[in-house]
């Protein structure tokens, strides 16, 4: 199984709050999208920062590739107080603060209601606890991750099916191409013959003597048309092209991350079909050469979603 390096997963906890009014809802996102290396990147309340290092933890142990973006977010139920839920404590030790004040500064006003009931921890706390907030996220964050591992192995799965469709037609391309190169080469080789028996005067102009002798001439013919034969001969191409397909394949198959291997064969198989088409000495190889960077290019663009 191959794996894409984009997805989206998400999960959520509700929480109940300590005096059951209210509530707190948490609920962690990742997005994924191509990047050479693991990039995480968290975006959380203050209240749950101290989670951030487990979180990576259990993202560096799923992934290997891909920038992911982290988003927690919380969402605070009605949590609005009555009297009962003043904090008595904290508010004798108001009072005794202003007090103090009072005593050291007469002239100073006393405190309002309002400014009583803003002042920290004179309501009593009604939210949930920060254990609980922590044991939330970390549950939701380990689900959000086990989804995302399915949703990017259920894209890797469509692209290894894709990929080896392109593969296939490769091969196709190849094993058509191949009973034709030496009857090709056949025919240039005599084109070649023609052209060089004409430009060495084998054929005699009209009413003279051959340029050179008919000896040297067919030593000079055998000798240009080797060479030809060599500079456009795509065996060896078509051999190497045959065997990164096989590995394509066979990496493709087996699974795992293979998205840097990938990426290094469709360079070599890139530069096979470069090769086979600047040799190209028919129409049908020529044809043949493009079809395959056609499918190889399509190929490169999709591995670079791979992990």
């Amino acid at each position: 199984m191959i794996y894409s390096m984009t997805g989206y997963a998400s999960a959520t906890r509700d929480l109940a709050t300590a005096s059951g009014n209210g509530g707190t809802s948490v609920s962690v996102e990742l997005r994924t999208v191509n990047s050479r290396f693991l990039d995480l990147n968290f975006r959380m309340p203050d209240d749950v920062r101290a989670c951030e290092p487990a979180l990576r933890e259990m993202l560096m142990n799923k992934l290997s590739r891909g920038k992911v973006d982290v988003r927690i977010n919380l969402q605070r139920g009605d949590q609005s107080v009555n009297a009962g839920a003043l904090n008595h404590a904290a508010l004798g030790q108001l009072a005794e603060l202003e007090r103090a004040v009072l005593d050291a500064f007469p002239g100073v006003g006393r405190l309002r209601a309002g400014e009583i009931l803003r002042w920290p921890g004179v309501l009593a706390e009604s939210g949930v606890s920060a254990d609980a907030l922590r044991e939330a996220v970390l549950a939701c964050g380990k689900e959000a991750v086990a989804e995302l591992v399915v949703v990017r192995s259920r894209e890797g799965a469509q692209l290894a099916t894709m990929l080896l469709g392109n593969v296939a037609e490769m091969e196709a391309i190849v094993a058509r191409i191949a009973p034709l190169v030496p009857e090709l080469i056949a025919k240039h080789q005599q084109k070649i013959v023609e052209r060089l028996q004409e430009a060495l005067g084998v054929a005699a102009p009209e009413g003279g003597a051959p340029l050179v002798s008919r000896e040297e001439a067919a030593e000079r013919i055998r000798q240009e048309v080797t060479m030809y034969g060599i500079r456009i001969d795509i065996a060896e191409e078509l051999s190497r092209l045959t065997a990164h397909l096989n590995e394509t394949r066979h990496v493709i198959e087996k699974g795992g991350r293979v998205g840097k291997r990938l990426d290094f064969m469709m360079q070599e198989l890139n530069r096979e079909a470069n090769t086979l088409g600047s040799k190209a000495a028919a129409k049908e190889l020529a044809d043949a050469s493009m079809a395959l960077k056609l499918l190889i290019e399509q190929m490169r663009e999709q591995v670079q979603n791979l992990e």
